[in-house]
């Protein structure tokens, strides 16, 4: 069993506790390469670069992915 309150709060005192709890838009700047909305200080989602240079080769993941997916289209075809 819970305890009980001893003391009532307000609907006031209760809403203004929780007045910090909205949510805040996001602050997105454009990327300096592609011109993509990302978050600032972080390494673009679209390009991969941050800060003018190329962190993380976006275009290589890209092409697994189509690696995979020739794979997949092969061995369905060959198992007709």
């Amino acid at each position: 069993m819970g305890g009980t309150p001893t003391r009532h709060h307000t609907k006031r005192r209760r809403n203004a506790g929780r007045s910090h709890f909205a949510l805040k838009p996001l602050n997105l700047a454009p990327c300096k390469q592609c011109k993509a909305l990302a978050l600032p200080h972080q390494v673009c989602k679209e390009c991969g670069f941050y800060n003018g240079k190329e962190v993380k080769n976006v275009l290589k993941k890209l092409d697994k992915k189509a690696k995979k997916r020739r794979e997949k289209l092969a061995k369905e075809t060959k198992g007709r």
